[in-house]
């Protein structure tokens, strides 16, 4: 009964949060409205959501998050001074091809994202089979240091969780 009424608890509380981040406002009526936004929604989309992502580890996704925030904030402090202190003919971008080890195709769209999202690196491309994942580096002297970081901070973290 409580699956059927809440479908999918993460969503519900996603959408919680997005709405009251989005809103600006922390005031409760905003919260209760984001609320019924987080229970109605699943609860309509429930049909489409047949082959649901299962979330072995949701305490993680905490973890993660923090992680993926202090990257981004180091990220682009160091573009900037990239950007301010460094020749163009001094920077070393490249293109890098991480092999992957997640299979679940959540866990690749969010490591795929995490990468985008941080200031400096790009996802490119995912191979047709899904074992590879091409990543653009703004500045990467060394990419197999820049592979073994990211799979190293994000892609055994999205293991733990996804699969």
């Amino acid at each position: 009964m409580a699956r059927r009424l809440l479908p999918h608890p993460i969503l519900t509380a996603m959408l919680t949060v997005v709405w009251v981040l989005l809103v600006n406002d922390y005031s409760p009526g905003v919260f209760a409205f984001g609320l019924i936004l987080g229970l109605i929604i699943p609860l309509i989309t429930a049909p489409f959501w047949q082959d649901r992502p299962r979330v072995r580890q949701p305490l993680r996704i905490v973890e993660y998050g923090l992680v993926v925030l202090y990257d981004i904030v180091v990220a682009n402090i160091e573009v900037a001074l990239l950007i301010l202190f460094k020749r163009n003919r001094d920077l070393r971008p490249c293109f890098i091809s991480i092999p992957l080890e997640l299979t679940a195709p959540e866990a690749i769209t969010v490591l795929a994202g995490t990468i985008t999202m941080t200031p400096g690196t790009v996802s490119a491309d995912i191979s047709a089979d899904g074992h590879a994942l091409l990543v653009h580096c703004l500045h990467a002297p060394d990419g197999e240091a820049v592979a073994n970081q990211i799979k190293q901070r994000y892609e055994g973290r999205l293991k733990e969780i996804f699969e």
